[in-house]
């Protein structure tokens, strides 16, 4: 059955795609001659590969926030195995926010954590649109110690816009369970690999970000602010969040070069909205690979190689270079 043609599905920069799809669609519906088919088809293809290698910053956040792109619950029902769910921070209450629990991805058993932005609007609104209230953090830094008193790898897939700024999270203690996470998982003596997967957002991010391995994937941001509130601060116009993008160097590929991950994860043609079992296949390949090159080391000389890996961001060594 040929899928339904949504301009709802196309991102402002993609016009000129989104007409060519309607072309096709057009020409599918009415069992048009398969050449004219396949030459459209081959325009479209090229079309995506210009477009896509060239996205700019802001662009790449629009596809980070597309609708259709995966999120926490598309890797859990197609990537992880006997996934059993562990609820609540034994202080405050269970943050829907961010889920935890225990799994396996291909034959290795792993604890996932992850945030969750839920797909529909009453999803979407009893898990906050992804953006974590401190019994979140909580509750993840309490199954992470889990993991690791049994030796169970923790794998930590991100997609926040932010952590939650309301009054009660702050009277919760938002910035120290914040602060906690990133002591704690510092010295968590168990592998830990960080992705991300959408949005990562500022300390919503960094709260289950810590680990041996930081990947990102090739469309997905993370940043210490958004563009629009870079730009709502800097210039007080919320419209300039094109140019805040480009100056945040949020996107994989730059926070590559300055040594704040360590890899980029592709992503399928036109992004992982398009194609979300490709998307969630490298995802789940490059955390198998991950986890066979890290599960085998000596664990104190992980949590050094993991200390120094942190420490190391934005030492002005990195940048000796590019100064002179």
């Amino acid at each position: 059955m040929t899928e339904t043609f949504k301009e709802s599905n196309y991102l402002p920069f993609e016009k000129e795609i989104m007409e060519i799809d309607r072309q096709l669609h057009k020409l599918k519906a009415e069992n048009a001659e398969s050449s004219e088919i396949y030459s459209l088809h081959k325009r479209q293809v090229e079309l995506l590969q210009e477009t896509y290698n060239e996205l700019s910053a802001w662009q790449t956040v629009q596809v980070s926030r597309h609708p259709n792109r995966p999120i926490l619950s598309d890797y859990l029902k197609n990537m992880v195995k006997e996934f059993s769910e562990l609820h609540g921070d034994r202080c405050f209450g269970d943050d829907k926010a961010i889920v935890t629990g225990f799994g396996h991805i291909g034959m290795e058993r792993v604890l996932i954590v992850g945030h969750k932005k839920g797909r529909d609007v009453k999803d979407k609104v009893e898990c906050n649109f992804g953006c974590a209230n401190p019994e979140g953090y909580r509750k993840a830094l309490k199954n992470m110690k889990l993991a690791a008193k049994f030796g169970v790898p923790v794998v930590t897939l991100i997609d926040t816009p932010g952590a939650y700024p309301g009054i009660g999270a702050e009277q919760r203690g938002q910035a120290q369970a914040i602060a906690q996470n990133l002591m704690e998982l510092a010295r968590l003596r168990t592998p830990v690999i960080s992705i991300v997967i959408g949005e990562g957002g500022s300390g919503g991010a960094l709260g289950i970000g810590v680990g041996d391995s930081f990947a990102m994937l090739q469309y997905s941001y993370y940043s210490v602010i958004s563009p629009e509130g870079c730009a709502a601060i800097l210039w007080r116009d919320g419209s300039k969040a094109d140019q805040a993008a480009e100056e945040l160097k949020l996107t994989a590929k730059d926070l590559k070069n300055l040594g704040v991950i360590q890899d980029i994860i592709p992503e399928p043609l036109g992004g992982a909205h398009r194609d979300k079992y490709t998307a969630i296949y490298n995802v789940e390949s490059f955390i198998l690979s991950k986890l066979n090159e890290l599960k085998y080391k000596n664990i104190d000389q992980l949590l050094e190689k993991r200390y120094e890996r942190i420490t190391s961001i934005g030492q002005p060594s990195q940048f000796s270079s590019a100064g002179e």
